[in-house]
């Protein structure tokens, strides 16, 4: 089991919690009120700052509810925070475009996170042929 040490920015926001059994990302909430308008770019608070064990990152995405219910999109597609970003002021902050008028309260569960070991060293070798199944040269469909 890791620790993480966190500081709150916010008394408003409930505490951060893992529940085993059910999803192994974390909700991050609002910690402030924010009003965008349709179009409008925001750096939304989440009132936490943590370090992060030795040799871990943190991915940071959007909750599958979040554009339905606040019609807001992550700008980034995915947030990276890595080990080095532990300062005492580095709070966290999701980065949103308004795609409709919204309002996000404080508390508001709009992303959530959890944290992932580094990617080993990688060393590339130079083929001219690969020994898998060719398939198309598309994604997985084959398809263009």
């Amino acid at each position: 089991m890791e620790t993480i040490k966190i500081k709150y920015f916010s008394q408003e926001i409930e505490k951060l919690t893992y529940i085993g059994g059910k999803s192994d990302w974390i909700d991050l909430r609002a910690a402030e009120e924010v009003t965008l308008k349709a179009g409008e770019f925001r750096l939304i608070p989440l009132g936490v700052a943590m370090e992060l064990p030795k040799g871990y990152e943190a991915h940071v995405l959007p909750r599958s509810s979040t554009f339905k219910n606040f019609g807001i999109l992550q700008v980034n597609s995915m947030g990276l925070i890595d080990e080095s970003y532990c300062g005492d002021n580095d709070q966290w902050y999701f980065p949103a475009l308004a795609m409709r008028d919204t309002v996000i309260h404080v508390n508001d569960r709009i992303c959530q996170f959890r944290i992932m070991e580094h990617q080993p060293e990688l060393v590339f070798e130079e083929t001219e042929r690969l020994s898998g199944k060719d398939r198309g040269g598309f994604g997985s469909t084959g398809r263009k």
